[in-house]
């Protein structure tokens, strides 16, 4: 059993609706995809972050690759992005890699 898979959701086009849209708590979608290493960089951030805010933000990962509508649906023109959704909307963007202090500075004003 690894804990991880319990704090990070793969979503995709047959999920995002319900594990993104109607989250009953804000979400941090990740956009991301294999070849991209800007990407893996991120990946230990995005982890301790789904780990500190536990209950409180649902964190979901999204391959571009394999979702290129919902990535173009919502204009992302470079990854790593990671969009905040809350209450269905989105209330948070960033493009590039951040420290995760940066990161957990945006979703504080969200939280």
């Amino acid at each position: 059993m690894t804990n991880n898979k319990q704090l990070e959701v793969e979503v995709n086009e047959s999920n995002f609706q319900q594990e993104v849209l109607e989250s009953s708590i804000p979400v941090l979608v990740d956009f991301w995809a294999p070849w991209c290493m800007p990407c893996r960089m991120l990946v230990p951030t995005i982890k301790k972050l789904a780990e500190e805010n536990q209950g409180k933000l649902k964190v979901c990962k999204l391959n571009t690759d394999e979702n290129q509508y919902i990535a173009a649906q919502l204009g992302i023109q470079g990854i790593p992005t990671l969009i905040v959704f809350k209450d269905g909307k989105e209330v948070g963007r960033t493009v590039g890699v951040m420290p995760k202090e940066k990161i957990q500075e945006k979703l504080d004003t969200i939280l």
